[in-house]
């Protein structure tokens, strides 16, 4: 009976530690893969909807509920519908509703860009300030 309550206790403590990361985690850099596992166009338009993806990866690198997600889908979607997709667009939703989930250790996952097993969660406002910090830094006009 000891020995249960040990081995519990230790189970406890690791659930705990996992998630410490997620209390206070930095966004990660902003990133996208494109269309993830998915073409970025048609064999002759091949970034056809490359954009359409890329607008779905800031809203997937940033997160939050489970609301938003869906709206971030919803709207790849259109995207997609359109340039002219309207199969496709279905196509897509249907891939990212089932492989975007948070609760996978994917590079795609709703909310990638924070540390892993944080799921669905409104950001703070430190949260949103550091995605606006990304953001603003992405738009800033480069010299070269």
């Amino acid at each position: 009976m000891k020995k249960k309550r040990i081995r519990t206790k230790k189970l406890l403590v690791l659930l705990a530690l996992l998630h410490v990361p997620t209390v206070f985690a930095d966004l990660a850099p902003f990133t996208s893969d494109g269309c993830s596992a998915f073409p970025d166009g048609t064999p002759r338009q091949k970034t056809l909807w490359l954009d359409c993806c890329y607008q779905h990866d800031r809203a997937y690198w940033q997160g939050g509920i489970r609301e938003q997600r869906a709206e971030a889908d919803q709207a790849l979607r259109a995207c997609v519908a359109a340039v002219g997709e309207p199969e496709i667009a279905a196509l897509m939703l249907a891939g990212v509703r089932v492989g975007g989930t948070p609760y996978l250790p994917t590079r795609f996952r709703w909310g990638y860009g924070w540390p892993f097993f944080r799921g669905y969660k409104a950001l703070s406002a430190d949260e949103i300030r550091q995605v606006d910090a990304f953001v603003q830094e992405d738009l800033a006009p480069t010299s070269d």
